[in-house]
């Protein structure tokens, strides 16, 4: 006797997994991470140059939880070109008691977008001053869109800064913002890391911005280093910083920016605190404090959101 694995495509997924959802189940598995109830192994990279792409395989489990995960993301940076998205991927969701698949989310990579949209906003919004209301975007794709619309279900933004290499990609984030009824405009590198909060979701091999143009009292999350050469914020930046969090420490020192500026002697390697703790017990940040948060991906959060919306869609 045969049966058939359930594979659920991108329509019924998006329709379970609403914004409450979403920023609940992550926000509770970085908790689970930063108190030591997870398991999850190093992730798989693989990078391929000539067609500006890299993938990830992340696996990952919530101790007592029923389920566990295996996901492979992809990010191809010149699909835009060929009318493509840029990510893509899916997950496979597995019985933590028997081994057996449950199911394939064949998510094309929006699971993925969208936790790292959720974990971003989460610890923007946690680790940003109350009063703060201008954002600065550096990217101009798919998850920097996703990060000023989730962090606006958080907090009132006033205005957002955008920055990219291309002017017209700028532009026409600027465009969808708008469409999303954010006040938005593209901005030199100076002016985007001027802003009350910044966010960086570029596949950057050198730091986007520059450390002195960070005024005090601001927040920057990166959200693009998670391969060893990829590098979007300079450690003076962290060297300033009176408040460093991480969502996996070992990740963060073996290839987020964590550890670019634990290598080059700015920061001590214990200087990290994990997002989980401040989500948890929202900091006592100075109004001038500088704090950075640093997300390299989590496959807890993968197994955790992943497992809550195929629950969702059996019943």
């Amino acid at each position: 006797m045969t049966t058939t694995l359930p594979v659920f495509n991108t329509g019924p997924i998006e329709k379970a997994a609403t914004p409450q959802m979403v920023l609940g189940t992550v926000r509770d598995a970085l908790i689970a991470h930063a108190e030591g109830r997870t398991s999850v192994p190093p992730p798989l990279h693989m990078d391929f140059p000539e067609a500006k792409g890299d993938c990830h395989v992340k696996a990952g489990w919530i101790t007592g939880a029923t389920d566990f995960t295996v996901k492979i993301a992809t990010g191809f940076y010149g699909n835009h070109g060929l009318g493509l998205r840029s990510n893509h991927g899916l997950v496979c969701v597995i019985s933590a008691r028997t081994g057996q698949i449950r199911a394939i989310l064949d998510d094309r990579g929006m699971l993925t977008a969208w936790r790292t949209a959720a974990a971003g906003a989460l610890v923007t919004h946690a680790m940003a001053r109350p009063t703060a209301l201008t954002l600065g975007l550096f990217g101009t794709g798919e998850q920097a869109l996703l990060q000023a619309v989730w962090l606006a279900k958080l907090r009132t933004i006033s205005q957002i800064f955008v920055h990219g290499r291309n002017l017209h990609n700028a532009a026409a984030l600027c465009e969808e913002l708008h469409k999303n009824g954010l006040p938005a405009r593209p901005a030199s590198a100076q002016q985007t890391a001027g802003a009350d909060m910044v966010i960086t979701t570029t596949p950057a091999t050198a730091p986007v911005l520059n450390a002195a143009d960070v005024p005090e009292g601001t927040h920057v999350t990166g959200i693009g280093t998670d391969m060893p050469h990829k590098n979007e914020l300079p450690p003076a930046l962290f060297a300033r910083a009176q408040l460093i969090a991480t969502d996996d420490h070992a990740q963060c020192l073996d290839h987020g920016d964590f550890g670019h500026a634990v290598r080059a002697g700015a920061v001590a390697p214990d200087s990290d605190i994990a997002v989980g703790r401040l989500l948890e017990t929202p900091p006592d940040r100075p109004e001038t404090a500088i704090t950075v948060a640093d997300l390299t991906g989590v496959g807890a959060l993968d197994a955790a959101l992943a497992s809550a919306i195929l629950d969702h869609l059996l019943r």
